[in-house]
């Protein structure tokens, strides 16, 4: 790695590091409002500009160009005030991923498509519940960083773990969470889920996509040796043993990534009567138990560990100790049952037709 670097190339790598940290500062700021929607417009920026020094270092301008006619060999780009216009982050990340599809890359998309839903918006509620995508993104950006132009170019220096008040998410605020939902959360709330429901469970659970934590006060042999508090262990890095034992505490102690506040969510008894009237066979409610047996989407009723579930599916909802599932689950099953063939995969049996109800 050459310690310089061309200027347009270290502008952008400037540009990216001061709005990732801007992006920090305002999302960690205590009391501070729209904290996420800031954060994701800066963190968007900082993302978009690291790109565009990646590819200026490799001589390819970010440019988007004019459409020309056919048998003209000169380029032209388009223009705004004059100047360049440069690929957007949705156009970086088809250029620099091409045909891959890796967590860190659904996980822009996802902070993309958000932007757009909720960068005129005011919805301090859904803080919480995007706090994993939202950390993914800052993580991922250090990384590259440092893979394309060294390690002097990262963020940790400049960063710290932020200082929490509360140990738990008081009721005020679930209550708070359901009711903003109610408005002009609710086409917000319905991307969340649609995204997150539509991910492979590879993608879900990696902490490229969406970063999960979990702080465990630690007692310090010597206190004035020790050179940090907070100890982060890359589970890469462990031994097998040590990657066995830590996902089963993670089974243990995890909080669902559930959609926000149970909202939207069915019984079984509903879920039944959307498959049935939307696919061409007989669907009860002995089908739909075979299905999520098929898929493992929660445990039996005899489980000892009933939020171990596919969240994007299915969730245990412990006032009610009972299962609410997802507009995903049911979308899954519309798609799988269709034809005979699903129908007799997923539940063990042969379809019946749905008999239509004649007009009188």
């Amino acid at each position: 790695m050459s310690r310089g670097l061309p200027s347009v190339v270290r502008e952008n790598v400037d540009k990216a590091q001061s709005a990732a940290i801007a992006a920090v500062d305002s999302y960690n700021r205590p009391g501070r409002r729209f904290r996420t929607a800031q954060y994701i417009v800066l963190i968007v920026m900082a993302w978009t500009a690291a790109l565009h020094a990646v590819f200026y270092r490799r001589n390819q301008k970010p440019w988007f160009k004019q459409r020309t006619s056919e048998g003209t060999k000169r380029v032209r780009y388009e223009r705004v005030d004059g100047e360049p216009k440069h690929w957007d982050l949705a156009e970086c990340l088809k250029r620099y991923y091409v045909d891959k599809q890796p967590p860190e890359r659904k996980n822009l998309e996802f902070m993309i498509g958000l932007r757009n839903k909720i960068e005129h918006r005011h919805l301090p509620a859904l803080d919480a519940a995007l706090y994993g995508e939202c950390q993914s993104a800052l993580m991922n950006l250090e990384d590259l960083l440092v893979n394309e132009f060294g390690s002097r170019y990262g963020l940790s220096e400049s960063l710290a773990v932020s200082l929490q008040f509360s140990r738990a998410v008081p009721s005020e605020k679930r209550a708070a969470t359901k009711e903003l939902a109610k408005t002009s959360a609710a086409s917000v709330i319905d991307y969340i889920q649609k995204f997150r429901g539509n991910l492979p469970a590879t993608t879900l659970e990696s902490n490229r996509y969406t970063f999960s934590v979990y702080l465990v006060p630690k007692v310090a042999g010597r206190k004035n040796t020790a050179d940090s508090v907070v100890h982060f262990i890359k589970v890469d890095d462990a031994r097998p043993e040590e990657v066995e034992r830590l996902r089963r505490l993670n089974v243990l102690i995890r909080d669902k990534h559930i959609p926000i506040a149970n909202l939207d969510m069915m019984k079984a008894g509903q879920v039944v009567e959307k498959v049935a009237n939307a696919i061409p066979f007989v669907f009860s409610m002995p089908c739909h138990t075979k299905a999520w047996k098929h898929y493992g989407v929660r445990p039996g009723k005899a489980s000892t560990s009933p939020h171990a579930t596919h969240a994007q599916y299915c969730v245990y909802d412990t006032a009610h100790k009972d299962y609410l599932y997802t507009q995903a689950w049911v979308d899954r099953l519309t798609s799988d049952l269709s034809d005979a063939d699903g129908f007799r995969r997923v539940t063990g049996w042969n379809p019946k037709p749905s008999v239509p109800v004649e007009a009188t």
